[in-house]
């Protein structure tokens, strides 16, 4: 079955938010056109309490986008972003939700970061992504969301480990840095993900 996975698409994402992706609010409209193709769509929420490893404001001396060493991990120090019940947790109030069916939170363990929909960044903990959509018999997976170069990249990643086919809807998903996605588009197609433009369904 073909699923609709949107990505934290999310006010602090937007522009006008904590960590505004660029121009990150033109996803909408085509994933509000979109959800009407798809018998399944499901979304992930950045959900991180206000002590969390990955923000800067908990680490003294320490300022938005530093790197730091994280129990032998690097961790880029983030503003404080998608905090649990605000206002930047939430989605973008243009987004149509009536029709999503589950929402999976991620980044609710203070002491490690969760980029991906899936897992957090150690692959310690599961989201229950995977075995809910392989319940459903979601097998092609078709992305929206943001930051493209970020969490849908992570996400991404794990779908494809997980066995699904991915289909990256373009104008549907925007990224935080347009060089490093480019990379990573690259990268994508090698590995079989399929790039199109949501009038091409």
């Amino acid at each position: 079955m073909k699923t609709l996975l949107l990505v934290d698409v999310q006010n602090d994402f937007i522009p006008g938010g904590s960590l505004p992706v660029p121009d990150g609010d033109r996803i909408i409209r085509p994933i509000n056109r979109l959800q009407e193709r798809f018998a399944l769509i499901v979304a992930t929420q950045d959900w991180h309490p206000r002590d969390h490893v990955s923000f800067a404001s908990n680490h003294e001396g320490k300022k938005p986008f530093d790197v730091i060493d994280l129990d032998g991990v690097e961790q880029i120090l983030w503003p404080d972003h998608c905090v649990q019940e605000t206002e930047g947790a939430r989605f973008h109030p243009e987004l149509e939700t009536k029709r999503i069916e589950a929402i999976f939170r991620k980044g609710v363990d203070r002491e490690i970061d969760s980029y991906s929909g899936f897992y957090d960044n150690g692959h310690l903990r599961s989201t229950g992504l995977a075995g809910y959509l392989k319940e459903k018999n979601a097998t092609d997976l078709f992305f929206g969301g943001l930051a493209a170069d970020i969490c849908v990249y992570f996400t991404i990643k794990d779908a494809l480990e997980e066995g699904f086919k991915v289909t990256v809807l373009e104008d549907a998903v925007q990224a935080l840095d347009e060089t490093i996605y480019a990379n990573i588009v690259r990268e994508l197609t090698e590995k079989g993900v399929r790039f199109a433009k949501s009038d091409d369904l």
